[in-house]
């Protein structure tokens, strides 16, 4: 499936956002974890949510998974040793969050999944739960899927390197409910990605476990979990996914005119809602409501580059180089090493990507620069990246002539994209 994309003038768009995609992973995983049974209303339905509820259903729990909730009965921390392999394909979060939860199995687990997804590190994970006392080994590769998972949860003090992946440590946190003492989760370095762990112990209060934050300047960040508090089943509502939310705002920001995304909170505790704040630095203006947010730019005012890190807000560095690459002045951006281990090699897919329709990009290991070029159509190949297809789907409304290989990719995330930005575009040229 191959998508051409024509240029578009300015648009005026509301939309709804779609479900978060973190806080359904973390959602469903928990609820499992619960003692009876929780729904989960408005949930994400896409392949990377699906395959967590297909690992857990292999892993014992009973899941209805319906078209506005999903029915979850949590069997208070014990899961049954599948009989086969689960395989997660492509879901790096299924995969990380997983793993520490696989502990609370009867007997042995394995997780494998896509070529890609054998490639992607899981070493920190595996080396920090073994030396706790777990017995985790990969199957193929040094500290890569497939992983076969045996033991119990280590309670107790623990140290991880949270500079890979903050899913790391939100694996460990999910699980530590269930662990037979007191754990202790110590922070080694400055974690990417803070904002998800936020979301994760957003998740872990809201079905009743306790997490203390021991902060003090002169150590690390310290995370003390309870076995006392285990997690209750309940009602949650999933709220609305700043990162699919974030295409419609970067196109209004692109093409000039206005876009209204609701269903979403203005005091989430998700990272990817600086995007608000990155485009008016760069030349849009923001109003925010009770639960929707509008961007607004005037096409008489241009587009400036800025400096920031986005070391946690990974999922729309790609959205913000699209934005960039249309800037009168220069972009850079750091604090983007963890790209490189994503669905792809993100930082070398957004230089070619961009490179090939007229971008002057220059990468290394932490870092993009955007300078300003003339653009123009071309083929991108998003290498089965959902996020590279839809941003560079986005770039293509304001330069056009743009073709979106494998466009079918976008399921991963956010099924109804196409959909939506067909919609969007054919009212905008109306208009």
């Amino acid at each position: 499936m191959q998508i051409t994309i024509g240029a578009c003038g300015p648009v005026h768009l509301s939309c709804i956002a779609p479900p978060s995609k973190s806080f359904t992973h973390r959602a469903l995983i928990i609820a499992a974890l619960a003692n009876g049974e929780s729904e989960i209303i408005g949930q994400l339905d896409a392949d990377d949510t699906r395959m967590t509820a297909r690992a857990l259903m292999q892993l014992g729990i009973r899941l209805e998974w319906g078209k506005e909730s999903i029915k979850v009965q949590g069997k208070g921390g014990v899961l049954t040793s599948p009989a086969e392999e689960i395989n997660i394909q492509d879901s790096g979060t299924s995969m990380r969050l997983l793993t520490a939860v696989s502990l609370l199995a009867d007997g042995p687990v394995t997780l494998t999944g896509s070529a890609r997804m054998q490639e992607r590190p899981l070493g920190p994970l595996i080396d920090t739960l073994n030396t706790a006392g777990a017995k985790i080994s990969s199957l193929n590769h040094p500290g890569c899927p497939p992983i076969r998972i045996e033991g119990s949860i280590p309670g107790g003090d623990i140290s991880i390197d949270g500079s890979i992946s903050s899913q790391f440590i939100s694996s460990l946190l999910i699980a530590a409910p269930y662990a037979n003492q007191e754990t202790r989760i110590h922070l080694i370095g400055e974690p990417v990605s803070l904002p998800y762990i936020l979301m994760t112990i957003d998740s872990m209060h809201a079905f009743g476990a306790k997490v203390v934050v021991d902060e003090n300047p002169s150590r690390e960040t310290v995370f003390i979990v309870s076995p006392d508090y285990q997690y209750k089943p309940r009602t949650y509502h999933i709220e609305g996914d700043f990162s699919s939310a974030s295409y419609w705002f970067a196109l209004a920001a692109l093409c000039g005119g206005t876009a209204t995304v609701s269903d979403l909170n203005p005091f989430s505790t998700q990272g990817d809602r600086r995007l608000v704040d990155i485009l008016e630095k760069m030349g849009c203006s923001c109003s925010k409501e009770k639960n929707s947010i509008t961007i607004t730019r005037d096409m008489d005012t241009p587009l400036t580059g800025i400096e920031v890190n986005m070391a946690d807000c990974p999922d729309i560095v790609q959205t913000v180089c699209m934005v960039a690459a249309t800037a009168i002045t220069t972009t850079r951006i750091i604090g983007v090493h963890h790209l490189r281990i994503k669905e792809s090699d993100r930082i070398a897919a957004i230089a070619n990507g961009l490179r090939s329709l007229g971008g002057i990009i220059e990468t290394d290991e932490d870092a993009i620069t955007i300078h300003p070029a003339p653009l123009h159509g071309g083929v991108i190949h998003p290498h089965n990246d959902h996020r590279t297809a839809m941003s560079f789907a986005i770039l293509g409304c304001f330069i056009g002539g743009v073709t979106i290989l494998d466009a079918g990719c976008v399921t991963k995330s956010y099924p109804g994209f196409w959909e939506e930005l067909r919609r969007i575009w054919q009212n905008a040229v109306l208009c």
